[in-house]
């Protein structure tokens, strides 16, 4: 009776490998998949938490094929218009009368407009760490480098693997969070 115990609990331990498998399976062809397209394109509407002050706006974003990302803020209407591009060697503004101002987060890492971009560099070339079902969507965990002071990202895929959702966490504290409409690799 105990092997026939023993035998069962091996079994199901190998079918959860099985699935988590699978999951890092999908979060690597989506991987490949941005690696080998044109860019991507979405909108995000994205929550700045500086712990005493909430800020909220909706970009517009268009990522290339190197990872870089050009924005353009389409909500509030106090700023919309203003648009950036942010790669690896920095950013850029352009506005007419207002200009975004918002105090960098994560010891001076990034700013809330960086959070798109840093998105897709995390999805193109972060360290996985874990990924599992939440409901009808994958939850991938990902480092955005093997760095000790790593920003670490949550990202939830639809059915089709396609971000939907990422909060974004500095020191096991959430500081950003997107929701992603219209996510689509070209």
């Amino acid at each position: 009776m105990k092997k026939i115990g023993a035998l069962i609990l091996v079994v199901f331990l190998l079918a959860g490998c099985s699935n988590a498998k699978s999951y890092i399976d999908r979060a690597l062809q989506l991987r490949i998949r941005l690696y080998q397209s044109q860019g991507c394109s979405f909108t995000a509407d994205i929550t700045a938490d500086y712990g005493d002050q909430l800020y909220q706006f909706t970009l517009a974003c268009q990522g290339d094929a190197r990872g870089d990302l050009a924005f353009t803020v389409v909500a509030p209407e106090t700023i919309a218009g203003i648009a950036g591009h942010i790669s690896q060697q920095g950013g850029k503004l352009t506005f007419d009368d207002a200009a975004l101002e918002f105090p960098l987060m994560a010891d001076d890492q990034l700013t809330p407009v960086s959070a798109p971009w840093l998105l897709i560099k995390t999805l193109r070339g972060g360290h996985l760490t874990s990924a599992g079902m939440e409901g009808e969507l994958l939850r991938l965990a990902v480092d955005d480098s093997y760095e000790e002071d790593a920003l670490h990202l949550d990202i939830w895929l639809d059915a089709a693997d396609r971000p939907v959702q990422a909060d974004i966490y500095y020191d096991e504290r959430r500081i950003l969070s997107l929701a992603i409409e219209d996510f689509q690799i070209l």
